[in-house]
């Protein structure tokens, strides 16, 4: 209890020295993160787009930048962190709301590594970037899935694409961001197609903290994704209000299913999530709105009908008319399966909310007796 009290004053230790350099006070964040292994990241307010930086051990690291409007307010917040040189910048892809607050700090820090998708895009807001780069005779790096990069008290590695095609949103720039236990995924606007590939190459996938794809919509965070990820938070970075509707139905029926907790920039403004390397503290608690962009949109893929494919056969048990929750089951003789970890139990090992690799069978009552209940989704 003293170790984890002790624990927990330090990460809130860590979360305040930041919020104080977010209001431009000194840089005593800077120090006491590479003396504590502190990673802190922020989710940047930019309305209908994404910018993130994150800071650990003295480093930077700016991932997107949000579009025009947002320029000048990603190069003042930036600079109320201290930060004079950006270590690592990098452009998810070329669309306008991802890459313009980008050109503004390529013009106003120091910036030592450029990373972005090789493609070019056909926009004068790609060329300002490029023209940019070139201008601190920087050459924009393209590195293969897989490669790692260190980065203050941890590391990133390159998750996609792993193909140029003729959707900018596929040609996403992905990382993973790790450090020590904790680790957060950031995959721009990639789609489907792309989430497929992430999926199949071969790299852990499991985090603790996603930034949903394409601010939330349908196009992105596909299941199979999300079972690979299998996070407790999920970021989602939109616009209040914005034409497109986003965050999707789809996208919040799938976090609200498999119990993701949700912020969102839209409802919070800008979030900021400290890592010890052990534990996540964050600025605000999640919001949990599972409600979509467009009040209207019903959603095309609701979780139910996800869930249904793996419904256990009607003759095992019976159920509650419109609700999928067991009414009855037979006594001492119906089989669950448990997760390494979590607190819920489901009718078969691979309904998508947990690892089939570690489950293990127990009786629904052994299940209930230990404080377990049943998972959404196949129940």
């Amino acid at each position: 209890m003293r170790n984890l009290r002790k624990k927990m004053l330090a990460l809130m230790l860590a979360l305040t020295l930041v919020l104080a350099g977010a209001a431009g006070f000194g840089n005593e964040q800077e120090v006491q993160a590479q003396e504590n292994g502190i990673m802190a990241v922020h989710f940047l307010d930019v309305g209908q787009g994404l910018s993130i930086l994150v800071q650990s051990g003295g480093q930077n690291l700016l991932y997107d930048g949000g579009d025009r409007s947002a320029s000048s307010f990603v190069v003042s917040y930036l600079q109320k962190q201290q930060i004079t040189n950006i270590d690592y910048l990098i452009s998810s892809h070329y669309d306008e709301d991802h890459v313009s607050g980008l050109i503004g700090c390529l013009n106003t820090f120091s910036v030592s590594n450029v990373i972005g998708a090789d493609y070019i895009h056909d926009s004068s807001l790609y060329d300002s970037f490029i023209n940019s780069t070139d201008a601190l005779g920087l050459t924009v790096q393209h590195p293969a899935v897989g490669t790692e990069f260190p980065f203050g008290t941890g590391e990133f590695t390159i998750l996609a694409p792993s193909e140029i095609s003729s959707d900018s949103n596929d040609n996403s720039v992905a990382i993973k961001l790790t450090n020590g236990e904790n680790s957060f995924i950031f995959t721009g606007d990639a789609e489907y197609t792309s989430e497929e590939n992430m999926v199949s190459s071969g790299i852990d996938l499991s985090c603790d903290v996603l930034c949903v794809g394409h601010h939330g919509s349908a196009s992105s965070t596909s299941w199979d994704f999300l079972q690979a990820a299998v996070p407790e938070y999920a970021v989602i970075s939109c616009g209040a209000g914005n034409q497109y509707g986003h965050p999707d139905a789809d996208t919040m029926d799938k976090l609200s299913d498999m119990e993701i907790e949700v912020f969102r920039t839209d409802k919070q403004g800008t979030i900021i999530a400290v890592s010890d390397g052990t534990g996540i503290s964050w600025n605000v608690a999640p919001c949990n709105d599972y409600s979509p962009g467009d009040e209207s949109d019903p959603g095309t893929q609701p979780a139910e009908d996800y869930a249904a494919e793996f419904e256990s056969d009607p003759g095992d048990a019976q159920y509650t008319e419109g609700t999928g929750a067991a009414a009855s089951q037979t006594p001492q003789e119906e089989m669950v399966w448990l997760s390494a970890t979590g607190s819920k139990y489901h009718s078969i090992p691979d309904c998508g909310n947990m690892n089939p690799d570690t489950a293990r069978e127990v009786t629904l009552s052994q299940a209930e007796a230990q404080g377990y209940e049943p998972c959404k989704k196949c129940y």
